[in-house]
């Protein structure tokens, strides 16, 4: 993983920040990740770049097994579902599917008929339609809810679930409750999280593909 990678640069300018930019994080967070796999540290690396929150380096928990499942979902070109459209755009170089149907209309008409959110919805839907491969919820804990419970009961063709909801009410408990299931995983402790931390993850791994 270059720095270049990193940050996406494309100039010398662009090259120079990325640079300084490793530099800083890893002075500030190598403690944290040194036990980590390479492209975990990775993962966490780009998580605090995104937010300049090192603290993030704490939070975000990563299953042993979630690198090397979600790494062989992307290569097989099996899609990315988000729980917003905002994540949706945030994920670049993906030669698979990223899908978000939390405009669809039949979306809206399952969250109408029992009463759940567009996002939970959404993830309904999206195992009622050839699913397959890994869920991105940044901002909706109740897709990460539906996505476990699908999963537990067999309906969806779940890989693994980066679930790093941001809030107040919900979001903890929804990872909390994801860390503590068999399904890979990368998570981030309490009411932090959001799209940027979810786009990090998810274009961490495929700079690796």
């Amino acid at each position: 993983m270059t720095d270049q990678m990193f940050m996406g640069a494309s100039t010398k300018q662009g090259y120079d920040i990325a640079t300084k930019s490793r530099e800083i994080i890893r002075g500030l967070i190598g403690d944290e990740i040194k036990d980590l796999k390479p492209a975990e540290k990775d993962i966490v690396e780009r998580i605090v770049h995104s937010t300049a929150d090192p603290e993030y380096a704490k939070l975000v928990h990563i299953s042993d097994d979630f690198v090397d499942v979600a790494m062989k979902s992307l290569r097989n070109n099996e899609t990315i579902l988000t729980d917003i459209n905002m994540v949706k755009y945030g994920i670049t170089r993906y030669d698979g599917e990223v899908e978000c149907y939390i405009k669809n209309e039949e979306v809206k008409k399952i969250a109408k008929e029992h009463q759940i959110t567009r996002a939970a919805a959404a993830i309904r839907y999206a195992s009622e339609n050839d699913f397959e491969g890994i869920v991105v919820s940044g901002n909706a804990p109740t897709a990460v809810f539906e996505a476990m419970d699908l999963y537990e009961k067999g309906e969806i063709n779940l890989k693994a679930i980066v679930g790093v909801p941001v809030g107040f009410v919900g979001a903890a408990d929804s990872k909390e409750a994801l860390r503590n299931s068999n399904i890979p995983n990368v998570i981030t402790e309490g009411p932090k999280g959001g799209t940027p931390i979810a786009v990090a993850c998810v274009n961490s791994l495929i700079q690796h593909l």
